[in-house]
């Protein structure tokens, strides 16, 4: 039966005695280490020769669209604008009126549209009004003008919608002016003294000081600074008198 060995459950009577190597169990041998380079080609992966199909081929990678905003804009229509939102748009802000104050007057063959520097009616002795009397006494006309209606105060509202921007001061002036012309005897030449005057009277600026200008509908008329201006400014009453003596041919030849 190839039994080599054979051990009994229980002791027998009048049996040698056994040895006690037999009654162990046989140890297992322990297993020996592997060499180094055993162990590196078990720690690192098996190698895969690529396939002859595809050689040198990556895994494709999925594509992302990224929207392009010239290609955006290029490609998108222009929204229509709705009448109604054309209409919520807020308009430019209008002109302020300008503000000033005029008096017409008449003295000799001439007629003198004044600035009145104080917004009031001219007085006697205002330094004023004394220095417009030396002005006409130079001129060689009466000292002493006389009124024509009532001053021209602009604007002519406190409130209201009425246009009273610059284009209807001066469209306002000068259609009174050229209404109390027309009822006055021929007129030889008109004063526009003051910045106001010579800009709502002559359409001109501070550029026609001291100079003849031809205003339709009005006549020949000569532009002066402003009283207030002579007076803070002695200066410019030398260049005024130069002009003057050129100009005042124009009513000397009809006195």
């Amino acid at each position: 039966m190839q039994v080599v060995s054979w051990l009994p459950r229980v002791e027998l009577p009048f049996a040698a005695p056994s040895r006690p190597e037999l009654l162990q169990a046989p140890a297992e041998p322990e297993p020996q280490p592997l060499p180094v380079q055993e162990r590196v080609a078990e720690a690192a992966p098996a190698y895969q020769a690529p396939s002859a199909e595809a050689p040198n081929q990556a895994e494709p990678r999925a594509k992302i669209e990224v929207p392009r905003p010239a290609l955006v804009a290029r490609n998108a229509k222009p929204e229509a604008v709705e009448p109604e939102a054309e209409a919520a748009t807020p308009k430019a802000a209008s002109v302020a009126p300008p503000r000033f104050a005029l008096q017409l007057l008449r003295a000799g063959a001439c007629a003198v549209l004044v600035e009145l520097p104080t917004g009031e009616a001219l007085q006697g002795r205002d330094p004023a009004y004394l220095l417009l009397k030396d002005l006409l006494r130079a001129a060689g006309l009466p000292d002493s003008p006389q009124l024509i209606g009532e001053p021209v105060r602009w604007p002519l509202l406190v409130r209201g919608s009425l246009d009273q921007g610059p284009q209807a001061a001066l469209e306002y002036v000068q259609s009174f002016v050229g209404a109390r012309l027309e009822q006055q005897e021929p007129c030889s030449c008109l004063w526009l003294v003051g910045l106001p005057a010579i800009r709502f009277a002559g359409e001109a600026d501070a550029a026609a000081y001291n100079r003849e200008l031809q205003i339709e509908g009005l006549g020949a008329a000569w532009a002066l600074p402003g009283l207030e201006l002579l007076m803070d400014e002695p200066e410019r009453k030398r260049e005024l008198w130069q002009a003057m003596r050129r100009v005042r041919q124009r009513w000397l030849a009809d006195s």
